[in-house]
């Protein structure tokens, strides 16, 4: 009794990973079908993919200083997990990913399939002038402060 009840609980997970920048939406698209295929071929259930867009790393990966950020959220089991992280090992297009363990034993019917969400990534770098704007306001804002605590001293 007890294998059984322990065999329909599964584990959250998320994975997330960086995907080359110059990447078209269709190629994301198929990365996301290829990991949600493993995840059923595995005997798991996707919950939600979000695609959070194009945004700037810390450091340069793999020579460039974006990425394409994908966030998967699923349940499964850890040789689920590994068999995910091997194949975003082989992909030529991720460059980096993570995994990381939410929650132990949850019931896959009490969770919901959520729809897949892609969200715009930094909107405000990727118009030129806009970081050029930016730091002349910021030096405007320290000036426009320093004056006013001399003429409070006066």
């Amino acid at each position: 009794m007890a294998e059984t009840q322990a065999a329909t609980r599964l584990r959250e997970y998320e994975t997330i990973f960086l995907v080359k920048p110059d990447l078209t939406d269709d190629n994301v698209d198929k990365l996301k079908e290829r990991v949600r295929g493993i995840v059923s071929r595995e005997g798991g259930k996707v919950l939600r993919f979000t695609v959070w867009g194009k945004k700037k790393t810390l450091y340069p990966i793999a020579k460039q200083p974006r990425a394409i950020y994908v966030h998967a959220s699923y349940l499964g089991t850890t040789r689920l997990v590994a068999e995910i992280e091997r194949n975003l090992r082989i992909l030529d297009e991720v460059t980096r990913y993570l995994s990381v363990k939410l929650a132990d034993e949850v019931d896959p019917e009490s969770r919901p399939v959520l729809e897949d969400l892609k969200l715009a990534g930094d909107v405000e770098e990727t118009r030129p002038g806009a970081a050029a704007a930016g730091e002349r306001a910021g030096v405007v804002e320290e000036a426009s402060e320093g004056e006013e605590e001399g003429t409070e001293e006066a």
